[in-house]
C-alpha cells in the first residue's frame, strides 16, 4: 500500500484485522513474519501441494516482495512465487 504518512499501512492493516479477524497475504507487510491461521481453498490437490511446501496452519510465513500478479513468500527454507488468488486464500 502506498501511503504518504509513516505507519499508515500498519494502521490500515490493524483496522482490517479488528474488523474481520484475519488478513490475507496480499495485505501483509514485506519482511514481517506472520503465522498462517487458515488456508481457504476447496482444491484438495492444492492443499496437499501447499502442505508439501510447509504452507499450513501454524507455520510461519514472510512476504519477501509484492509483485503485480502475486507475491514472493518465504516458508521454512524456501522461497516461492504465488499468485494473487492464492495469496488471498492464505489467511494470517
Amino acid at each position: 500500500m502506498d501511503c504518504p504518512v509513516r505507519g499508515c499501512a500498519e494502521f490500515i492493516i490493524a483496522e482490517r484485522r479488528n474488523e474481520g479477524g484475519h488478513m490475507n497475504l496480499k495485505d501483509a507487510i514485506e519482511g514481517k513474519e506472520y503465522i498462517i491461521q487458515q488456508i481457504n481453498t476447496d482444491d484438495e490437490e492444492l492443499d496437499a501441494f501447499l502442505f508439501s511446501l510447509g504452507c499450513y496452519s501454524g507455520e510461519a510465513i514472510t512476504v519477501i516482495s509484492h509483485l503485480k500478479g502475486g507475491c514472493v513468500v518465504s516458508i521454512k527454507d524456501g522461497r516461492y512465487n504465488i499468485d494473487n488468488q492464492l495469496a488471498e486464500a492464505i489467511l494470517i
